[in-house]
């Protein structure tokens, strides 16, 4: 039987339920919609796109607005996430923790967004390997950024909310990673309201 982290408890239980009855509504769609516009004018030629740690969805449906005829699948650790994504029916759903997930194929950009932040600092070379495995072109990184791993307070919750330099890290792992392009998402942006992430767009 499977041991998860104690993160990965976390958001497969009762706080990640918790946290998917927060997730509803048009304005992170269009959030979304704001920062991919950026992320996306820089690649060509992406057929297919993989997003671990996809929730219900909402960055997959506004990739599917940006690029109508992608191949979207979500890989997701919380089953009630899950349910509503395959509800949508926009992507296929694989439930399962990014540690454990079996691919059948790569897709030509793999994406990860405000995950890796919640996830155990021990185990995200791991992430790296299969965020560059499961790409055949593209990698997007959107996470808060320190340039020295630190642990914060997660709504009264430790060891659950850690930065560093995940571009950075997974870049040294791969030296054949190229830098395309980066941005932030600004919390004071009245119109595209976003924590204040900072996105990466790596190359193979």
């Amino acid at each position: 039987m499977k041991e998860y982290t104690e993160q990965e408890k976390f958001w497969k239980g009762d706080f990640g339920d918790k946290y998917v009855d927060r997730m509803h509504g048009d304005k992170f769609i269009a959030s979304n919609l704001s920062m991919f516009s950026s992320v996306l004018k820089n690649i060509t030629n992406v057929d297919s796109i993989v997003e671990f740690g996809s929730n219900i969805g909402l960055n997959l449906r506004a990739l599917r607005l940006l690029l109508p005829d992608v191949d979207l699948c979500g890989v997701e650790i919380n089953k009630k996430a899950a349910d509503i994504l395959r509800k949508w029916g926009g992507a296929e759903v694989i439930e399962s923790s990014i540690f454990d997930v079996k691919l059948n194929q790569k897709s030509d950009l793999s994406l990860i967004k405000g995950v890796m932040i919640h996830l155990n600092p021990e185990k995200i070379p791991m992430v790296y390997k299969t965020l560059y495995d499961s790409s055949n072109k593209y990698i997007c990184i959107a996470e808060y950024y320190n340039p020295e791993p630190i642990e914060l307070d997660y709504r009264g919750n430790s060891e659950r909310l850690f930065k560093r330099d995940f571009a950075g890290e997974i870049m040294d792992m791969y030296p054949d990673l190229k830098l395309l392009d980066y941005g932030v998402t600004y919390k004071r942006d009245t119109l595209f309201n976003h924590d204040d992430l900072n996105w990466y767009l790596l190359e193979k």
